[in-house]
């Protein structure tokens, strides 16, 4: 384990760590150490392939354009909608299709509002759980069909005023899996909105780091410090999510502290990348937000590197 100051010095990013609150539960963290490069090994267990639904539990406070910018990005991963002009955030995604399994296709789903905390606002793993069982109830339909559960993913999004056991200290996200009803394991998520609680941690590059180089931050691509910062991270739990569902896919090291897809690229989302400085990213002229990937609607994303199984690399799109 890299010390304190190693931690923030590294890039301020993500990798995958875990805890186990009961043997039912078992999420990856989105915790902020530094990773030296590595290959991940696919450990022949079962992947989320195909068609894949998204579905959301908001818990808290979101403004109208918070959420759009948040589903306007799912809508992005999608292919099959005509794409925007290169480098998108569909093509990132399509990474994925290079792992076992074939091409991933992301569709939104589903969407529960829970304004007023119904659990409170400090929130425990268990109780992240059983907010995702709520959304993993509705179901998903694709083509006219009914999606199979086994294709479908719970993700909770928590507002900046609630917390969550671990956030900021040591993950800015989490993915897993649970049963619910004593039938099989189902996958879920939760990414927390860091804008008021830890912005240096969980939505560097947006936010100059709290430790380590004090390098200017970025301009955020949709103007929302948090909510963009969120969007780096729910990409890292899905990328991690369909590539290692059920602690049995793709990863390098112990299950129980899993280096993944995106996790293995640490504090990367542009060529020349390195402890504290991102990587060259585009720039817009007119407005000086920084991205790399086109989504729908003219939205803008910055998403982070994803390791190519093809070439063993941690690919940008930039």
């Amino acid at each position: 384990m890299s010390t304190l100051s190693t931690v923030f010095l590294s890039s301020l990013f993500i990798i995958a760590a875990v805890i186990r609150p009961s043997s039912a539960t078992i999420p990856r963290k989105l915790a902020l150490v530094q990773t030296p490069p590595t290959v991940l090994k696919y450990h022949k267990g079962s992947l989320l392939n195909g068609n894949i639904t998204v579905n959301l539990l908001w818990y808290g406070r979101f403004s109208p354009i918070q959420k759009t910018i948040i589903t306007d990005f799912l809508e992005s991963l999608n292919a099959h909608l005509p794409l925007p002009p290169p480098p998108s955030a569909a093509s990132w995604w399509q990474t994925t299709g290079k792992y076992k399994g074939g091409p991933r296709s992301i569709r939104l789903g589903k969407q529960i509002v829970d304004a007023k905390c119904s659990l409170g606002k400090s929130l425990k793993d268990s109780q992240l759980v059983s907010l995702a069982s709520k959304a993993k109830g509705f179901k998903s339909i694709s083509n006219g069909k009914v999606v199979r559960d086994a294709n479908v993913i719970s993700l909770v999004l928590t507002s900046s005023d609630v917390t969550v056991a671990g956030f900021c200290m040591n993950r800015c996200g989490t993915h897993g899996t649970t049963r619910v009803n004593k039938g099989h394991n189902f996958a879920y998520g939760w990414v927390g909105n860091s804008a008021t609680q830890c912005p240096g941690q969980c939505a560097w590059p947006f936010f100059q780091p709290d430790f380590g180089p004090k390098t200017p931050p970025l301009a955020a691509p949709n103007g929302d410090v948090g909510v963009d910062g969120m969007v780096i991270n729910i990409a890292a739990v899905l990328a991690g999510t369909v590539t290692n569902p059920f602690d049995g896919g793709y990863f390098q090291g112990p299950a129980s502290a899993p280096l993944e897809a995106v996790t293995a690229c640490t504090g990367i989302f542009g060529s020349g990348a390195y402890p504290g400085y991102p990587g060259t990213v585009l720039v817009d002229k007119k407005t000086g937000v920084s991205y790399n990937a086109q989504g729908v609607k003219g939205r803008r994303y910055l998403l982070p590197a994803m390791w190519d199984p093809s070439s063993s690399t941690c690919r940008t799109l930039v």
